[in-house]
């Protein structure tokens, strides 16, 4: 298949249960672009399409430059349908991961960026649902020289506008960076379940691991309500600051114990990430980089102006220039 639609395809970036991604090319444009595709064993289930167009219209719906943006949707001649999506060429949070820890100041500005994209996400009524570190595309800034990505939000096959989020009863999403009551698969979750998974995944920024170990919905839902993430300390020692409350608080088991609105965990990182930046140059330690089953493993089962720093590039120049890490199972293929 070298041709879809009128766009040129170049290389597979990512390969799914459900779906084949493509790098593609629009001579119409002159841009390269992102070609999602049903996988032709599931072409036959409506559900399934359903819910793959659904993915489509959704992303379309949203105008933030936060979001992946779908400009386009149509069939293949055997029927199978595809949509167009912005090509973003920086890499991911979990290409990131995979090189190694991260300097604790570079990781809370990588958080709070995070956090103000949700919270963009949030403002057009929908929740994510599956944040994590191979969902988060980075797409290369201009500031200065090109040192800084802003982070966009990729795979919305698990989204849902909120208002509908209440009365999902299916458990789905990556056990590591889930929230208890999304693992419980009783519809009784909203917008805090994606500032839980904010708070996971930039605790793994900080200390190369997530906060909690979880290889599956039991391991989550079997947690400790009292039992807070281990503290920071390890790597930021007498310069821990706020942060232990920060992630106590993002990360708490009972919903009610977090923030509301994720620009206001934005607003706490940023701060902190201040601080430690005035404080000293910390450098993290040496420690295990994070696993491939805890940057992408997918599970369902039924019952105001801020400051902006220049982060520090180092650890982006060895990413290749695309968005899928080999192996990771693609960043957008939903049904993982």
């Amino acid at each position: 298949m070298d041709v879809i639609g009128r766009y040129r395809l170049r290389d597979k970036i990512g390969a799914g249960a459900f779906a084949t991604v493509w790098r593609g090319y629009d001579d119409d444009l002159d841009v390269d672009v992102a070609v999602k595709v049903l996988a032709d064993n599931w072409a036959s289930r409506a559900d399934v399409r359903e819910r793959f167009l659904s993915e489509a219209r959704l992303m379309r719906r949203i105008s933030s430059d936060r979001v992946v943006r779908v400009f386009d949707l149509g069939k293949l001649p055997d029927g199978r349908p595809y949509f167009v999506m912005d090509y973003v060429g920086g890499g991911t949070l979990g290409d990131v991961l995979r090189q190694g820890p991260l300097d604790p100041v570079d990781a809370l500005w990588w958080g709070a960026d995070l956090a103000r994209a949700v919270a963009a996400l949030h403002s057009e009524g929908v929740v994510h649902r599956d944040v994590t570190p191979a969902n988060l595309l980075l797409r290369p800034g201009e500031e200065d020289g090109g040192g800084t990505h802003r982070i966009v939000l990729a795979d919305l096959g698990l989204a849902k506008r909120a208002a509908e989020a209440s009365g999902l009863t299916q458990a789905v999403g990556t056990p590591s960076y889930m929230a208890p009551e999304q693992g419980r698969g009783d519809g009784g979750f909203d917008e805090r379940a994606d500032i839980y998974a904010v708070g996971a995944v930039t605790y793994a920024l900080v200390t190369g691991h997530p906060p909690y170990s979880a290889g599956s919905i039991g391991d989550v839902l079997n947690r400790d309500p009292d039992l807070a993430p281990p503290s920071l300390r390890s790597v930021l020692h007498d310069s821990v600051g706020q942060l232990d409350d920060i992630f106590a608080r993002a990360l708490a088991y009972r919903v009610t114990d977090r923030w509301e609105r994720a620009d206001t965990l934005a607003e706490r990182l940023e701060a902190e990430a201040y601080r430690l930046e005035q404080e000293a140059p910390f450098r993290a330690a040496e420690r295990t980089a994070i696993t491939d089953e805890d940057l992408d493993t997918t599970v369902a089962t039924d019952p105001p102006v801020r400051r902006r720093r220049r982060r520090r590039a180092w650890f982006l120049l060895a990413l290749p220039v695309v968005f899928v890490a080999a192996g990771a199972g693609g960043w957008f293929l939903f049904g993982r």
